[in-house]
């Protein structure tokens, strides 16, 4: 065989290698398997540095129950509508009940003045006392909830804490009992759907200083916008509904009105 042919049959045989390992190649990057979303780059995953209690937006209507655990749609400011529509409104708020005694008394005052209110109301109080709830409502007021029995909330147990707030009475708003709070607590709230709402007057009707000075505190403090604290439960009331009502007859001729928030 010349140097020439030999040279033509090597050649040729290094370009059958060639187009061969071109197809092997080919083929083999058909039979590869596709990618799955699972394999997928996951731009939607929370960063380890965001809470665990950062709640997770679901579906309207989870309203307790034993899906009561899940996080809920967080609720908005419950003063912003009132606010937006008078300069000066008052949000006057009642703890502790619904009492068969105290809870009408107040109502038939707020009534008198054209007044609504929010009742942050207790779940065993609701349930020991069934039928006030649905008057509160239909008197045009608006309930929160403050918990199921009063505990102070950054003093017991995660699982007891997280029953309280996740099993109280139904509302978008949550009051802790003596307004004990903390970074744990208000994920809790949060998580539930709800928004924590303290007060800014204190009239301290709950120690029963005497009439007087619960309406003094209330007209030295109060001023447009103010959540003002009360109680229509947890005892004797009957120097909170006196003084409720010479209080809203001073301030209504002052020209304040009384909202219930939207809770």
């Amino acid at each position: 065989m010349s140097r020439k042919l030999a040279a033509i049959i090597g050649t040729g045989v290094a370009a059958a290698l060639v187009v061969g390992s071109l197809i092997a190649l080919a083929l083999g990057h058909t039979n590869q398997p596709k990618p799955t979303s699972a394999s997928a780059p996951n731009t939607a995953i929370t960063p380890s540095s965001t809470p665990i209690e950062t709640p997770t937006p679901t579906p309207p209507g989870n309203s307790g129950g034993p899906e009561s655990g899940k996080p809920r749609t967080p609720a908005g400011d419950p003063t912003a509508a009132a606010i937006a529509g008078n300069k000066k409104v008052l949000f006057f708020s009642f703890d502790d009940g619904p009492d068969p005694v105290w809870t009408p008394r107040i109502l038939r005052v707020l009534a008198k003045y054209g007044a609504h209110a929010t009742f942050f109301e207790l779940g065993n109080m609701q349930a020991a006392h069934p039928g006030l709830r649905e008057q509160v409502l239909a008197a045009g007021n608006t309930i929160g909830s403050h918990s199921i029995s009063h505990p102070q909330l950054t003093a017991i147990t995660p699982a007891k804490r997280h029953h309280e707030i996740f099993d109280g009475p139904q509302s978008k708003c949550f009051r802790p009992p003596y307004g004990a709070s903390n970074p744990k607590v208000r994920a809790e709230i949060l998580a539930a759907g709800m928004v924590q709402v303290l007060w800014d007057v204190d009239p301290r009707d709950w120690a029963r200083p005497g009439v007087h000075a619960i309406v003094h505190n209330i007209m030295t403090h109060a001023q447009k916008h103010n959540i003002i604290l009360m109680h229509d439960g947890g005892g004797d009331r009957t120097q909170t509904v006196a003084a409720l009502d010479k209080a809203l007859r001073l301030l209504k001729a002052q020209g304040y009105t009384f909202a219930a928030m939207a809770c």
